[in-house]
């Protein structure tokens, strides 16, 4: 199920905001469902006080919990709504959220947050097995100074390498199937990849380019958040040329996610 919010007010109100802008910046975040490394604190407050520092147009979530009964009575200060809407809170006017892993007691999946009016929002069951529900949130994104549609795929995807592989595969289908080719895209999330052995395939079938390559040609380190060791997220992108990125890890990021938070400023071709 898809929850997508795209009020008036975003859409009559960002327009001469965004007007004539040349870059998006953009961030994507395993957020471990507001709590820190090994679950010890309930940390989504901090989570939205730094998550506003970024100064994201547009924020890709994983691991967003969109409901839990059982830490709503056991927290005072559990949110009253939904981690997404009340990470967006007034900043970013538009949401999605695609669940995922449903129980009894709530579920969680992945959000996309942004500054710009959602066009659509369709969440893509790409699960290889009933004990680790997997999907890929699409949202197309209108971008008012351009005139033209922007496609973002949040996505999360398995532990196992066999699971990923038909995920990556998924992943490339929908967008030949769903987006012009000449159209800008925005891929990001937590790849789980850390053979990065996605980018390659990613790269010959649709033409995306990876935000963050090192002098080797390898993805960011962005886990564990204290000391990032292995490569899991990642941004791809189309139609935009990379100016600046950066890994947000470290204290207090790793204080609140055992994943670092990665952003990128990107200039539109």
């Amino acid at each position: 199920m898809t929850v997508h919010r795209s009020g008036i007010e975003a859409k009559a109100g960002m327009k001469a905001g965004v007007q004539g802008r040349t870059t998006l910046r953009v961030a994507t975040y395993n957020i471990h469902k507001g709590f820190s490394h090994f679950n010890r604190r309930m940390m989504v407050h901090e989570l939205r006080a730094h998550l506003r520092l970024i100064d994201a147009d547009i924020v890709f979530l994983q691991e967003v919990q969109g409901r839990h009964e059982r830490h709503a009575e056991r927290f005072e200060d559990w949110p009253s709504e939904p981690q997404y809407e009340f990470l967006a809170d007034s900043v970013w006017k538009d949401f999605a959220y695609g669940r995922n892993a449903i129980y009894d007691h709530g579920h969680h999946g992945n959000a996309v947050l942004s500054r710009y009016p959602i066009i659509s929002a369709e969440n893509e069951d790409v699960s290889t097995h009933a004990f680790e529900r997997r999907g890929l949130l699409h949202c197309e994104i209108g971008l008012p100074e351009s005139g033209q549609s922007l496609h973002c795929l949040c996505v999360h995807f398995a532990l196992n390498e066999r699971g990923r592989r038909r995920q990556v595969g998924a992943l490339i289908e929908r967008v030949r199937r769903l987006v012009p080719d000449k159209a800008p895209v925005i891929i990001a999330g937590d790849f789980n990849d850390w053979r990065n052995l996605a980018g390659r395939r990613l790269s010959e079938s649709l033409g995306l380019e990876e935000a963050f390559r090192d002098p080797w040609g390898r993805p960011a380190r962005s886990f564990p958040s204290g000391f990032p060791v292995l490569r899991l997220d990642r941004i791809y992108v189309r139609g935009f040329t990379v100016k600046h990125c950066e890994v947000h890890h470290g204290r207090p990021w790793s204080r609140i996610s055992d994943h670092a938070a990665l952003s990128a400023r990107l200039q539109f071709k």
